[in-house]
């Protein structure tokens, strides 16, 4: 099985649609649960935690209903993939043969101790539910650059990835892939 985390700034673009054909086209035999990222949608959530100063936990939450939004937009692109919210129902899905979307479900993840942080992206919970579903690879497609040459942290220290990620692979027995979209869709 594969995670794919597709980033939310993958939408400013005709990429996202590009990598969502990829994956239909690509892996139609293959196990897949696409992760969103949050987007404009988390933006919008960093923005109003600045303005506002609420607490971390309300912004966590808010920051998963900005994925869970990214879901809905794959879900209009892709009408025959799958939104799931949870590691049962993705594999009832991925059971039926479909390409699934996940949908992060706030209360599984609150269940399963998910630090309410900004450390704590997309990119994370894309690690932490590889491992949930024993999955045997995860690949982050991000807009950036990315320099093969980089060690994760050093990926970590450039913001390519989120602070936490290193933490959440470290001992993971899927493989770990980071590529710029270009290299995925090509």
């Amino acid at each position: 099985m594969i995670i794919i985390k597709l980033g939310g700034s993958l939408s400013r673009s005709d990429a996202l649609v590009d990598c969502l054909d990829a994956v239909e086209k690509n892996y139609q035999d293959r196990a897949a649960v696409i992760v969103p990222g949050g987007g404009a949608f988390a933006d919008q959530v960093r923005l109003a935690q600045q303005h506002w100063q609420f607490d971390d936990t309300t912004a966590h939450r808010m920051a998963l209903l900005a994925m869970q939004q990214m879901a809905l937009l794959f879900k209009g692109l892709k009408p025959g993939f799958a939104i799931a919210h949870t590691v049962s129902a993705i594999q009832q899905q991925l059971n039926r043969q479909k390409t699934v979307i996940w949908s992060p479900d706030i209360i599984e993840l609150d269940n399963a101790g998910m630090q309410p942080s900004w450390d704590i992206t997309s990119d994370s919970l894309a690690a932490w539910l590889a491992g949930a579903l024993s999955a045997t690879e995860l690949v982050l497609i991000k807009s950036a650059a990315i320099d093969a040459g980089l060690s994760l942290q050093q990926l970590a220290e450039q913001q390519i990835v989120d602070k936490a990620f290193c933490d959440f692979v470290a001992q993971a027995a899927f493989t770990t892939r980071i590529i710029n979209v270009q290299s995925w869709i090509e």
